[in-house]
């Protein structure tokens, strides 16, 4: 099957993802945490590029797709969720915190997903993200990126305001905060939006 750019940078994206989890996880006694979290932000960060890049081309050149409308919206998926497997795996202090977020996260992307799939079969409609749904996937990346990229401030944390600064990370409580915040929102409104393609009675 030939591809165009748009499409194939969007592969890329996805072939990405193993990668960027296999480095994330790597033990400390083959790479330092610091070491790990600068080339898993690198990464993720050339990643998420990829999903504005591919959008930009595809609206630029006039290649969407409908192969891209539905791969592009599971490329972020698949991204985003590995990424957040990460983090409950390597930031212990986060978990009990972010488990929620993450659970949030899986739910609206089920129900998304099965609203696409019902949409798809039942009037043949592929559909594509809206603004809500790209603003929740730039809210996703970003608290991805912060919770990678906020411990290593630790030792500039630690001189200016002692432990409990460095503890406390409000960067990262915050994007997830909005992160769950903009999910939620975002999967009210494809639900509302598709609400008229789940008949009950069909």
């Amino acid at each position: 099957m030939k591809m165009n750019l748009p499409n194939k940078l969007t592969v890329i994206r996805i072939f990405v993802v193993p990668i960027f989890m296999a480095f994330m996880m790597l033990p400390e006694t083959v790479l330092s945490f610091k070491i790990v979290s600068i080339i898993g932000a690198a990464l993720f960060l050339l990643s998420s590029l990829t999903d504005m890049v591919d959008g930009k081309l595809a609206r630029k050149n006039n290649q969407i797709t409908d192969f891209g409308k539905f791969l592009d919206p599971l490329a972020d998926k698949f991204l985003v969720i590995s990424a957040m497997i990460v983090i409950l795996y390597r930031y212990e202090n986060l978990r009990a915190v972010f488990v929620w977020a993450f659970a949030v996260v899986i739910f609206r992307e089920l129900a998304v997903t099965s609203i696409r799939l019902v949409a798809s079969t039942k009037a043949s409609v592929v559909v594509a993200a809206n603004m809500l749904g790209k603003i929740k996937t730039v809210s996703q990346m970003t608290c991805v990126m912060t919770v990678i990229i906020e411990p290593l401030l630790y030792p500039a944390s630690f001189e200016l305001f002692g432990h409990k600064m460095a503890e406390i990370l409000p960067l990262t409580y915050i994007t997830i905060a909005f992160m769950t915040f903009m999910t939620i929102l975002s999967g009210a409104s494809y639900i509302k939006a598709c609400w008229k393609y789940l008949d009950p009675e069909k």
